[in-house]
């Protein structure tokens, strides 16, 4: 008898994070989270309105990293030193980044009296970038094969067809949205080859990307129930996809059936699926657009840089490390102390959360000189820390770096210039750094 596919649940695709947040804080202003510290850079609004740069400066002349003792989302210590963050890093056993001691961003994890009293949903979703060794050696090992420099070269072809194809679809003499027609396009399509994702339904996976990589969003417990309700419906759609993927008489080498055929993850729980299936999406989705985005907004407010790439297609390679230094699309991560220790003359306590503020550490003068100026050119452009640092650096990098490459070059080959022409709109929040909108009209050079 034949054995059928299971039929892929139905799945909603609004509102939107970015509605519910905003519905949300428009009926409750009193809700917004409130910061008293001077340097407690959580808050979003510097993010969303660019106005970080002279606060981590600030900070930075001070020393590489502060004690905040108060913030919406409990104490922590703010590393901001480039050197510091690399220290911290390379000691995984003492600065764990597993779930169970708080996990890899700035979000506090309630006690289970605070649980019971706020009523908030606190399920845990286990993903490998959130765990120490060795559960976090197994399960990287079992997707980093796809990202090799033999992978980068099989997938190359593909990549370079679909964005070429995309720029000639794009508007001349109009006003349209980078952010939605190219980042997101280009990005979301390619998870969807990497996950052999149906393409009809790709949009999905920026949908669920914005709702689970939203710190704030993570902290209104009035949202709660919705956020995890979409959740389950990610889950639920991939694991349809993994039942067809086991009924493969061979194989694919897509990331799914990866998982499937790998000692270490074919026998996930259904929070640890979800949460590697998060960790895939908004680490593929989040990063790669809003490097794509914001070198389109770098390029229009350097001039000079644009003339110099619009000149010479050599500096591409240099200029994809320069757009992610700049750019710094997660502006942190976090830590979780395991015993007393000193780093560069601070005390850090067991237990202490460790906030490692990427963007700032990208962006510190002593390092890179004129830290907030696009040079196309810079020398040590590719000492940024955008992918961490450790055996935790972002294991898809390479495939970022390949797929910014090519826009790049196929940016060059069409002679395309891109003039911001309209609304510019940054994500307002402290983990995900990047564009919401950006206005566009194409010329020519």
């Amino acid at each position: 008898m034949a054995t059928t596919a299971p039929q892929r649940p139905q799945v909603r695709t609004s509102p939107t994070a970015y509605e519910a947040l905003k519905s949300h804080f428009e009926k409750h202003p009193e809700e917004r989270p409130q910061h008293s510290h001077k340097w407690d850079v959580s808050r979003s609004d510097i993010y969303f309105e660019d106005k970080w740069q002279p606060i981590f400066a600030e900070m930075q002349e001070a020393g590489p990293l502060h004690y905040i003792p108060e913030s919406p989302y409990g104490p922590y210590w703010a590393v901001v030193g480039h050197k510091a963050i690399q220290h911290i890093e390379a000691l995984p056993e003492t600065f764990s980044s597993s779930w169970e001691h708080g996990g890899i961003t700035i979000l506090e994890r309630l006690s289970e009296e605070e649980t019971a009293a706020s009523g908030a949903d606190t399920r845990e979703l286990p993903m490998f970038i959130a765990m120490d060794r060795p559960q976090h050696t197994g399960q990287r090992r079992t997707v980093a094969p796809k990202f090799t420099p033999s992978g980068m070269k099989d997938m190359e072809p593909q990549i370079r067809k679909r964005t070429g194809e995309l720029l000639d679809t794009l508007p001349r003499g109009e006003v349209f949205d980078w952010v939605d027609t190219v980042s997101i396009e280009l990005t979301t399509g390619m998870l969807a080859l990497l996950f052999g994702f149906p393409w009809e339904d790709r949009r999905m996976l920026t949908f669920w990307s914005d709702w689970s990589g939203d710190t704030e969003l993570a902290t209104v417990r009035e949202l709660d129930e919705m956020r995890w309700e979409f959740l389950h419906e990610m889950g639920a759609y991939f694991q349809s996809l993994w039942m067809e993927r086991t009924m493969d008489k061979e194989p694919g080498d897509d990331l799914i059936s990866m998982m499937i055929h790998s000692e270490a993850m074919n026998q996930m729980r259904p929070e640890e699926f979800m949460g590697n299936l998060i960790l895939l999406i908004v680490g593929g989705n989040d990063t790669t657009r809003n490097s794509m985005s914001g070198f389109i907004h770098a390029l229009d407010k350097f001039p000079d840089q644009r003339k110099l790439f619009e000149e010479n297609a050599d500096i591409i390679p240099n200029a994809v490390q320069e757009m992610l230094r700049v750019q710094t699309p997660l502006a942190h991560m976090r830590r979780t102390c395991t015993e007393d220790t000193e780093v560069m003359g601070q005390t850090i306590k067991k237990g202490d959360k460790v906030v490692l503020w990427y963007l700032a550490a990208n962006h510190e003068e002593s390092v890179f000189e004129e830290p907030h100026k696009l040079d196309l050119t810079r020398a040590n452009a590719k000492r940024h820390i955008a992918f961490g640092y450790g055996i935790h650096r972002c294991v898809g990098a390479r495939l970022a770096e390949l797929q910014l490459r090519v826009l790049l070059e196929e940016m060059h080959k069409r002679r395309m210039r891109v003039h911001v022409a309209g609304d510019v709109e940054r994500v307002r929040a402290n983990f995900v750094h990047g564009f919401r909108k950006l206005e566009v009209e194409i010329t020519e050079f």
